[in-house]
């Protein structure tokens, strides 16, 4: 069970000595649309959700930063030296001294602070526990060494360098962004270092349909070269057509250099390549059903997703390995479905959580058959956080 906000605050004062001055509040986030299209320049679609990252801190007149997190441990980063650290890749420090470090970049005086925080954010589930947990660190050491005065667009950027890196992985920006600015946003990164979003007034409980997520028991984190090695063989792609990323280069180009391709970089390299082009009008598409409030169409494009993912993108299993519970669920959760609704894999893909628009009037037993097979509170259902992260003083 998650603490409550009563319960963080005793634990704070316990360890810290001190009453927090500050509260920190970051959402995860669910893929709407856009499966691996944002680190090619491509469009998205986003939502933060009721599941976060809560935080409280205070300055503590030191030069280090002091983190418990509970059910995690605590960390102490100090501030002398804030450059990237090879032994740090992959952990919680190297987080906290990313952001501190891209705070310093921009003029700003890290000072040490004390923090204790709590998630209800599943981690390896693809909702971001890291991106959430980057902007919960950006919206503390927004509050107590900028007085608020950062945007969430460019907290959001600075997330991602933070988890690309110091933390070592290859993400795009959508994770970060949708954490960042909360709500439902459609999100262009075809232009480098500009994050342009729009937000869409969609509720999908008045459509009647539940936003369900189902963690099917499967780390994703212990799948990163998997992950990474879909930007990386997009990008190979680009490149082989004098590109850097296949927003640059047109579908038509990569069909005529396949005999090429494949030579050069093997079939997966080019399927993934014509998932993305794929993707992009499938999330175009999803995008004006959204605007004109049609969710049947909506979810019959979502159903051509995650097709894409499955049998194109190839990120729902590993190889060929017997265990592969991510394509299980969707196959079962396609089958309670029967025709309605949608399901698909959820971000990043191998392992993780799959997703699922589930009918109102059917939420109830399809949790409980999901819940049958992956465990107990396996099946989540998921509203809109319209707010994204940030702080508030105490």
């Amino acid at each position: 069970m998650v603490a409550t906000d009563d319960e963080l605050r005793d634990v704070f004062a316990e360890r810290f000595g001190v009453q927090p001055t500050v509260l920190v509040v970051s959402p995860g986030r669910t893929e709407i649309a856009g499966n691996h299209t944002d680190h090619e320049g491509g469009h998205v679609i986003a939502a933060a959700v009721d599941r976060a990252v809560r935080g409280l801190a205070a300055p503590n007149g030191t030069e280090a930063i002091r983190l418990l997190s509970l059910g995690f441990g605590e960390v102490e980063v100090t501030l002398d030296d804030l450059s990237a650290r090879e032994e740090e890749r992959n952990t919680t420090a190297a987080l906290v001294r990313g952001m501190a470090a891209l705070f310093a970049e921009r003029g700003l005086e890290p000072a040490g602070f004390d923090m204790a925080c709590k998630s209800d954010v599943l981690g390896g589930s693809g909702l971001s526990s890291s991106a959430a947990f980057e902007l919960e660190l950006g919206q503390a050491m927004n509050a107590l060494w900028a007085d608020g005065a950062l945007a969430a667009d460019e907290l959001a950027m600075m997330a991602q360098r933070c988890e690309r890196e110091w933390f070592g992985k290859p993400c795009g920006l959508m994770d970060q962004a949708a954490a960042a600015l909360g709500g439902i946003q459609h999100m262009d990164f075809s232009q480098p270092g500009v994050l342009a979003a729009s937000s869409l007034d969609f509720d999908f409980g008045e459509a009647g349909y539940a936003i369900c997520i189902v963690a099917v028991g499967a780390d994703h984190a212990a799948n990163t070269d998997d992950y990474a090695a879909v930007p990386a063989e997009m990008q190979a792609v680009a490149r082989e057509l004098g590109a850097q990323i296949l927003s640059e280069v047109g579908e038509d180009d990569v069909i005529a250099a396949l005999p090429r391709l494949r030579k050069a970089l093997g079939d997966r390299a080019a399927l993934r390549a014509l998932h993305y082009f794929r993707e992009e009008r499938l999330v175009a598409e999803r995008m004006e059903a959204l605007r004109a409030g049609d969710v049947d169409r909506f979810l019959e494009l979502t159903r051509l997703s995650g097709a894409s993912s499955a049998m194109y993108l190839q990120n729902v299993s590993v190889g060929g390995a017997s265990d592969q519970p991510s394509m299980l669920a969707i196959a079962l959760a396609d089958e309670l479905l029967a025709g309605r609704g949608a399901v698909r894999v959820h971000g990043g893909g191998f392992g993780g959580t799959i997703q699922a628009f589930v009918p109102l009037d059917a939420v109830k037993g399809f949790a409980a058959d999901m819940d049958a097979v992956f465990g107990e509170g396996a099946c989540g259902v998921y509203n809109v956080d319209h707010e994204g992260a940030r702080f508030q003083w105490l």
